[in-house]
């Protein structure tokens, strides 16, 4: 009963913790003109009949991955919407690339600290369609896939607001319910798209649960110079880079 109590009352303490992160991440300013939950899409920068067409191929590799290996476990991170939702929820990783030195979140996006996984290989036609994204340079790249049905706990991923990362996350097939959600109002919207990017810190995304096996694919590095031209920068709070961009379009 006893440890049972404590057991308690360190949660609470720890979510009193994460909500006052929380809350000071909301504080931050940001450009009056985005709106939550939003993302871009990047359907119309990218061959979508291509990566359709990856659909059954990816799946029938993942498939093998379930039967015969044991892939990382998915973590989202200690930045989940309360302290006793799953971090672990079931999902698994299949690296494409792999960090030349211990991982650090903060590095992800940086080219010359990854090279290529050995798991890039068996999956030469996706790795065919990466190079064809809009990237000077690529750094982490990573399949997530769950087999289990678990839904993915709303989070974020960092709590640095003048962090931006530039990536790409897209799916082969729209069967996987992925959201936005905005922490201010809990209204949700789900990504319609086969691609997105989105800010990371001052939003929440997640999964609901599905039967059968849900696939994404989220590719971290540098745009090139001509579509960074494209790309509204705002004032302050660069992590909400691609809200804005998706509430006032191209760079004027």
């Amino acid at each position: 009963m006893r440890d049972r109590i404590e057991h308690e009352r360190s949660i609470r303490n720890e979510d009193r913790a994460l909500q006052r992160r929380h809350k000071q991440i909301d504080r931050e300013e940001l450009d009056p003109r985005i709106t939550y939950p939003s993302y871009k899409s990047f359907d119309e920068f990218i061959d979508l009949k291509r990566l359709r067409a990856l659909d059954n191929y990816l799946n029938e590799r993942i498939q093998k991955h379930i039967r015969t290996r044991d892939d990382e476990k998915f973590h989202t991170g200690d930045l989940t919407i309360d302290a006793k939702a799953a971090k672990v929820p079931g999902s698994r990783i299949i690296y494409l690339s792999k960090s030349k030195r211990d991982f650090n979140y903060w590095d992800l996006n940086v080219a010359k600290l990854w090279e290529p996984a050995e798991d890039a290989t068996e999956f030469s036609l996706l790795m065919d369609f990466i190079r064809t994204l809009p990237f000077k340079e690529t750094a982490r790249m990573m399949i997530m896939y769950d087999g289990s049905g678990n839904p993915v706990t709303a989070h974020r991923d960092h709590h640095r607001p003048n962090l931006l990362h530039e990536f790409v996350w897209f799916r082969t097939s729209l069967t996987k319910p992925f959201y936005m959600l905005d922490p201010r109002t809990g209204e949700r919207r789900y990504v319609e798209s086969y691609t997105a990017w989105f800010d990371t810190c001052n939003q929440f995304h997640g999964a609901d649960a599905k039967p059968g096996l849900s696939v994404s694919i989220r590719v971290d590095g540098t745009f090139t110079d001509e579509f960074r031209a494209r790309i509204p920068v705002p004032s302050c709070n660069l992590a909400s880079t691609p809200s804005l961009w998706a509430c006032i379009g191209d760079k004027t």
